[in-house]
C-alpha cells in the first residue's frame, strides 16, 4: 500500500481509465491498457530531492535483499562446509553445512538464535542449477527446512506439518523447467535466483538426546542437482572444521553498510523479479540509480540517504514493541512471517530484529520489551511470568520463553541458561498445575533454581517460541500471560 500511494503521490500511478495505450494499439473507449510507461524516460533531469527521498524509501523497502545479497557474495569465497570463527555455519554456494548442537552463545551472525534447535545453514544460486535436499527419518523429532528466497519470503513445504515424507526434494529457481529425477519427491520453485536453506531440528536440554540425535543430523545434506546420484549421502557434522575471524562485538554482523547500499542494490533487483504489481517501482528506483550512475552529486546523495534512513528508519526497527500486530499485556506478534510479499515494513523489521523466521503455519513468535506496566524489560528489576493450568502455547511441536540482551543476543550468564520450554525437562509445576518463569538477574532460592531464566543488568527482550502452532494461536485466541513486576 505503501509502494502504491507512494507512485501515485509522485504521479507515476496512473488509473486504469487514464493509462496510455501503447503505440499503435488500438484501446476502445471505456478499456485501457495493460501496459503503460514506467517510471521517468531516460535522461529525464531530476532534482536532489526527488532522488533523496526515493532513495531513502529503496533503503528501507530494499534492505533484507541487500542483506541477503552481500550473505551470498560472502559464502561465493567458501570452498567447503566450515565454522565461521568456530561458531557459525558456512558452506559453498548450493551445499549447507549443519551445527551439531546447540548455537554458540557467541553468535553475532544472525539475530535472536535458538537454543531449542540445531541449525544449519546455506546460500543458493538457483542461476546455477537447482538444488538437491536430504530429508531423513525423524521419527517423533520435531524439524522444519526453511527454504527462502532473496526477499525472505519461504517457498518451500518441508516439514511434519505439511506431511513430508524421508527423501529427496529439489529447490529451483523461477525459470527452471528441466528434467526432475524419478527419486524426487517434490520440487519447490522460488521467485528469486538467490535463495537460503535453513534446516531446525528439535533436542533436548540433554546430552543423551544430542548423541541419539547425530546419526540423523549427518543425513541432513544439499548439494546441486548434478551430484545426484539417488543415494543418501552423509556427513559427521561434529569434524566440520573452523575457519578464524575477526573479533566480534555485541551487536550483529554488519552485512548491510550504507556506504555501498546503492552499489549493491542493481545486482540484488536482478536476482529477484518485481512481485506483481511492482514493476513501476522496479523502475523508479533504477532511474534514481542510473542518474547516480551519471552524476557524482547525485551518488552522494544516495550515500547520505541511505546513512539517514538506516539511522531513523531501519535502526529503530531492532526494538519489537515498534512493530507487529500489538496484543494483551503489551506483547506483539507477526502474523504473516516469511510470507511478506508487498509488506515492506514487516519484513525490513523482521529481518533487522530476528530474521529467518519461519512461516505462520510452521511457527508462530511473540515478542516482549516491555513488562505489564509499559515499563522497559530490565534487569535491575525482577519479573515473573506465569501460565496457568492448561495455559502453555498449544502446540503440535514445541514451545520455549527465550530471553535476550538489547542486541537481540543471549545474554552470558552463570547457568548458561538462555531459554526454558519443553526441551525443559526439570521444569516444576505448582500444585494447581500452573507454572511460573522466575526472570531476574539474581539467583533465585534453589526451589526456583528449575525455573529460573536469567537476565543482563541492562535492557532485555523475551521472546516466545510456538513450534506447529494450534488452531487457539493460528485463530489468535491464545496470547502470552503478562510480565509481571515483582515488588
Amino acid at each position: 500500500m505503501f509502494a502504491a500511494n507512494l507512485l501515485k503521490w509522485l504521479g507515476l500511478a496512473p488509473s486504469a481509465a487514464s493509462r496510455p495505450a501503447p503505440i499503435g494499439q488500438d484501446v476502445r473507449p471505456g478499456q485501457s491498457s495493460a501496459e503503460f510507461p514506467l517510471g521517468p524516460a531516460p535522461g529525464t533531469r531530476l532534482t536532489s530531492d526527488f532522488v533523496r527521498e526515493i532513495g531513502r524509501f529503496a533503503y528501507v523497502w530494499a534492505w533484507p535483499m541487500v542483506n541477503i545479497f552481500n550473505r551470498y557474495s560472502a559464502f561465493k569465497r567458501v570452498k567447503r562446509p566450515r565454522l565461521l570463527g568456530g561458531i557459525a555455519p558456512i558452506a559453498p554456494i548450493n551445499h549447507l553445512c549443519m551445527l551439531h548442537n546447540y548455537v554458540d552463545p557467541r553468535q553475532r551472525y544472525i539475530t535472536c538464535p535458538s537454543q531449542d534447535l540445531v541449525y544449519g545453514f546455506g546460500m543458493l544460486d538457483f542461476g546455477r542449477e537447482p538444488v538437491v535436499v536430504q530429508v531423513p527419518e525423524f521419527g517423533s523429532r520435531f524439524w522444519v527446512y526453511q527454504a527462502t528466497d532473496l526477499r525472505t519470503d519461504g517457498f518451500a513445504d518441508l516439514g511434519p506439518m505439511y506431511g513430508t515424507k524421508p527423501g529427496f526434494y529439489l529447490l529451483a529457481g523461477p525459470d527452471w523447467r528441466g528434467k526432475v529425477p524419478a527419486e524426487i519427491a517434490a520440487t519447490f520453485h522460488a521467485r528469486t535466483t538467490i535463495g537460503t536453506i535453513i534446516p531446525r531440528v528439535f533436542q533436548e536440554d540433554d546430552r543423551n538426546d544430542n548423541l541419539a540425535l547425530q546419526p540423523v543430523l549427518q543425513q541432513i545434506m544439499a548439494y546441486p542437482l548434478s551430484e545426484f546420484d539417488g543415494m543418501m549421502k552423509g556427513r559427521d557434522w561434529s569434524e566440520v572444521g573452523s575457519i578464524p575471524w575477526i573479533k566480534l562485538g555485541d551487536e550483529e554482523w554488519t552485512w548491510v553498510k550504507p556506504t555501498s547500499f546503492f552499489e549493491v542494490l542493481p545486482s540484488a533487483l536482478a536476482a529477484a523479479r518485481p512481485l506483481s504489481g511492482e514493476e513501476a517501482l522496479y523502475a523508479l528506483v533504477r532511474s534514481i540509480l542510473d542518474a547516480a550512475n551519471t552524476d557524482r552529486a547525485f551518488r552522494k546523495v544516495l550515500k547520505d540517504a541511505a546513512a539517514e534512513a538506516d539511522a531513523t528508519l531501519v535502526a529503530p526497527l531492532l526494538q519489537f514493541r515498534n512493530f507487529g500486530v500489538p496484543l494483551p499485556h503489551h506483547w506483539t506478534t507477526v502474523v504473516n512471517s516469511a510470507e511478506f510479499g508487498t509488506d515492506y515494513f514487516t519484513r525490513t523489521a523482521v529481518a533487522r530484529s530476528n530474521t529467518f523466521i519461519n512461516r505462520p503455519r510452521e511457527t508462530r513468535y511473540f515478542y516482549q520489551d516491555l513488562d505489564r506496566t509499559g515499563a522497559r524489560l530490565n534487569g535491575a528489576k525482577p519479573y515473573t511470568v506465569t501460565f496457568g493450568k492448561h495455559e502453555l502455547p498449544p502446540v503440535k511441536g514445541f514451545w520455549s520463553l527465550t530471553l535476550y540482551n538489547k542486541q537481540h543476543f543471549f545474554a552470558p550468564n552463570e547457568i548458561n541458561r538462555f531459554s526454558v520450554g519443553t526441551k525443559s525437562r526439570q521444569l516444576s509445576f505448582a500444585a494447581d498445575g500452573s507454572l511460573t518463569i522466575y526472570v531476574q538477574k539474581e539467583r533465585p532460592g534453589e526451589e526456583r533454581v528449575a525455573n529460573w531464566l536469567p537476565s543482563p543488568a541492562d535492557d532485555f527482550s523475551l521472546y516466545i517460541r510456538a513450534y506447529w502452532p494450534l488452531a487457539p494461536i493460528a485463530g489468535g485466541r491464545w496470547t502470552p500471560p503478562p510480565v509481571v513486576p515483582v515488588g
